[in-house]
């Protein structure tokens, strides 16, 4: 029996003629605008209170009992990114982090994704403070898009991110300035009734902090992201002087970092990158270019000491490596003579052996500047065989292909490349499994709840959590928008049956809003089965077609090759228009529009097995 086959899509053009688009570029780049382009005014979609534009049949939140603590991870907990939780006791809500995740495969054309914050949104007058553990982007990164709509609140952090998230808000003008407060370890400060305090913890980034709240039921941690410094699996000293505070503190829940849980034994040592790095840098005869994060500012600070020691020149090339070397030479954190940096222009006067190429691009971003030099785009640094090109990087899920091309163009040149499969010249910034047992053991907590992964990798670390002693009933495994709340003055924790708003909150160009599905639906039909634009013109007194209709085909068919498909297409919407229109008076041109829609829609798909969006245009002339 022959197989059904599914119906059609009719696609954006279906009863409206199609959407109008602004024609945007598509950008690639995730450094965000330069300085001399700030964003503009935004477009921003209000909501009424209690209001979901995604899930209508929603229940509300219902409010929070006299006693209760409530905690909400808003984002962070299904992903890697949008890092944001709430944390509501009485009339008093903190929030800790507020990181964008960039765009994934289901989300084509998005810019970034953010944490609804509509639940906060709705209790804005409540808010004390935004807590922020560090300054990466998945911690920072969402602040200007939703600083306005949970009012301003203050935001508290160590000296390093409170200039990052300043230099970032230069980028916002039309944002009234931050009020941000500068805090240290073993500090704390009030929130309404609550009571915040800080500690360091071991990250990639200078200034990283974990944060306690004080509740009358005990004390909440979040630790941010984070690992252990260690020699050989043995903590150092000052990780057991750090992590001492907790010994004799009752901690009602735990919430910490899950992105490397699955990892056995101990994270690889900064000390043991920085020992390799050294020895490259110092031996190398050629031109050395590393390739790594911009945010890998402990790392980076190294490199460049390291290469100034060695009597080398550093070349700085990416806009955000820029912008963070900027920051931390103001800070008097990197301290090597002025004359270390040097010009893309220069590069041609210099000895090859006292040159350093420190460049973004380690992931094979395409408009990177280690790409442009592998692409044989870049105006200034062309590669030689001589050159040695070390990736300080791990790779980011998703991006293998884009790292193998850079490699595989750097490898056509000559260049020779180091890179952690080869060498111990990266390390995580995430605790294994052995170190986040470590941390359990000493924190103790009552109950425990998994941040920062994807799913399984928080059901992962809440495996680790009840092999260092909490109970099932004890291990919270949360979503996004999860209400999850401790009651009987601590002695419980449960997950309510509602949720709150946890769509997908989306920057989009100009304009931030909720996710809309079917925006998001034609944007991957287009990527895989393309368009097919109509263009008719009709008679609007008779309904007949002036002239043969016009026809547009983008990533569908070549029709220049389907002449015939094309001839019988023009055909079937000959037909389809001037039978709607045979008596209709005056001519509705939104049925026609629907009714060709579905006719060339079925007739493609029965001819090609394909479903592209069809866009027809009908002009009464």
């Amino acid at each position: 029996m022959e197989e059904k086959k599914k119906a059609p899509r009719g696609g954006a053009g279906r009863g409206r003629g199609g959407r109008g688009g602004r024609g945007r570029r598509n950008d690639f780049r995730r450094e965000g605008p330069k300085p001399h382009q700030p964003h503009p005014v935004r477009e921003i979609k209000e909501f009424e209170p209690g209001q979901n534009t995604a899930n209508p049949d929603e229940k509300p939140v219902p409010p929070l009992e006299p006693g209760n603590i409530r905690i909400i991870p808003l984002g962070g907990v299904e992903e890697i990114g949008r890092n944001m939780t709430a944390v509501e006791y009485g009339d008093d809500i903190v929030i800790i982090d507020c990181g964008f995740q960039f765009r994934e495969d289901d989300t084509p054309g998005i810019d970034y994704i953010l944490p609804n914050t509509r639940y906060l949104e709705e209790r804005r007058d409540k808010i004390r403070g935004l807590f922020i553990t560090h300054g990466h982007l998945d911690h920072i990164g969402g602040i200007p898009y939703v600083i306005d709509r949970i009012g301003y609140p203050p935001v508290y952090t160590r000296l390093l991110t409170s200039i990052m998230v300043k230099k970032r808000q230069e980028e916002f003008p039309n944002l009234k300035p931050l009020t941000i407060h500068e805090v240290e370890k073993n500090e704390s400060v009030r929130a309404g009734k609550l009571k915040i305090r800080f500690f360091s913890v071991t990250h990639t980034i200078p200034d990283s902090m974990g944060i306690i709240i004080e509740t009358p039921h005990g004390n909440i941690v979040a630790t941010g992201d984070l690992k252990l410094d260690h020699i050989n699996g043995v903590p150092t000293e000052q990780e057991e002087k750090e992590w001492s505070i907790f010994k004799d503190m009752n901690v009602l829940m735990l919430m910490a970092d899950s992105t490397n849980c699955e990892e056995p034994g101990f994270s690889l040592p900064e000390r043991t990158v920085r020992k390799n790095m050294e020895e490259v840098i110092t031996s190398t005869k050629g031109r050395l270019i590393i390739g790594t994060f911009s945010s890998q500012l402990e790392r980076i600070i190294h490199i460049v000491e390291t290469a100034a020691n060695a009597g080398k020149h550093v070349l700085v090339e990416g806009r955000s490596m820029k912008v963070n070397i900027d920051i931390v030479k103001q800070l008097g954190m990197l301290k090597v003579p002025e004359k270390t940096f040097i010009s893309a222009q220069e590069l041609e006067h210099l000895p090859d052996n006292k040159i350093l190429i420190l460049a973004t691009g380690a992931q094979g971003d395409e408009f990177a500047a280690l790409m442009r030099v592998a692409m044989k785009t870049h105006k200034y640094i062309k590669l030689k065989p001589t050159d040695i090109v070390l990736l300080s990087s791990s790779v980011i899920p998703g991006n293998e292909r884009a790292v193998q091309k850079l490699k595989d163009n750097i490898s056509r040149q000559g260049a020779k490349i180091i890179h952690r499969k080869t060498m111990d010249i990266h390390a995580s910034g995430h605790a294994n499994r052995d170190e986040l047992v470590w941390i359990h053991m000493h924190v103790n907590p009552r109950f425990f709840m998994p941040m920062h992964g994807y799913h399984y990798m928080l059901r992962t670390h809440g495996e680790i959590a009840k092999a260092c002693g909490r109970r099932e009933d004890e291990v919270i495994i949360p979503d996004n928008g999860t209400v999850i709340e401790i009651r009987d003055e601590g002695q419980s924790v449960v997950r309510l049956k509602e949720h709150a708003p946890n769509s997908l909150r989306l920057v989009d160009g100009f304009s931030i809003g909720d996710i809309q599905e079917v925006v998001i639906r034609d944007r991957s039909v287009l990527a895989q089965e393309g368009m097919f634009v109509i263009i008719a013109t009709v008679n609007p007194k008779n309904g007949r077609l002036r002239k043969s209709p016009d026809i547009i085909s983008r990533g569908f068919v070549y029709l220049r090759e389907n002449q015939d498909l094309l001839q019988q297409t023009r055909l079937l919407i000959k037909k389809t228009i001037e039978d709607t229109t045979r008596g209709m008076n005056p001519v509705n041109f939104d049925y026609v529009k629907n009714n060709v829609t579905d006719a060339v829609a079925r007739f493609l798909f029965e001819k090609t097995n394909k479903r592209p969006i069809v866009i027809p245009v009908v002009l009464g002339v």
